[in-house]
């Protein structure tokens, strides 16, 4: 799929942010960058504001630690064609200590061997939720052995948080931020 090469909608800039915008827009404002994705999102803050909360629990407050949330995330924006999200989390994954060789392992998917048991059913949850929106009960009794109830449906919401986010970004034509991560 084609990236637009310039926003649908563009990111809103911070001398056009209304009062509420700028409360908003506070806490990444304090972090020194302001992201694309948050800067068109801005364009309906209502949305923005409750999507944060739920965003903030995935990206923030799961009960999966961060090198799975990660793999889940790159692999649903992966799926997704979303070049936004894969550079965004590129550096994040790295953070979480994913190698360069798994981050290519990413797009081979489960089949890669570099993968343990526990990251080949991640994998292959991404995909089977983006292929029918549905977990088999392989991958099901899978993630069982692996993870409890709040896990899994941290897993499950994981993806479906990313694949939401893809196809907004990639439809609103959110442009890659300045100094990302290089591809590898």
């Amino acid at each position: 799929m084609p990236r637009l090469e310039m926003p649908r909608v563009a990111p809103l800039p911070a001398s056009d942010w209304s009062e509420a915008q700028q409360e908003i827009m506070k806490p990444f404002v304090a972090q020194g960058r302001v992201f694309n994705v948050f800067a068109t999102l801005l364009n309906h803050p209502d949305l923005f504001r409750r999507w944060l909360v739920f965003a903030n629990h995935v990206l923030g407050k799961s009960t999966l630690d961060l090198r799975d949330r990660e793999i889940l995330i790159l692999r649903t924006g992966l799926l997704a064609g979303c070049d936004y999200e894969w550079h965004q989390h590129i550096g994040i994954a790295r953070n979480a200590g994913m190698t360069d060789d798994e981050l290519r392992a990413v797009r081979e998917g489960p089949a890669a061997a570099v993968w343990s048991e526990r990251e080949r059913l991640l994998l292959r949850a991404v995909d089977e939720l983006k292929g029918d929106s549905h977990l088999s009960d392989a991958v099901w009794n899978g993630l069982c052995a692996h993870y409890d109830t709040r896990q899994i449906m941290d897993v499950v919401f994981t993806v479906g948080q990313y694949n939401m986010l893809a196809m907004a970004l990639n439809t609103l034509g959110v442009q890659l931020d300045e100094g990302l991560a290089e591809d590898v």
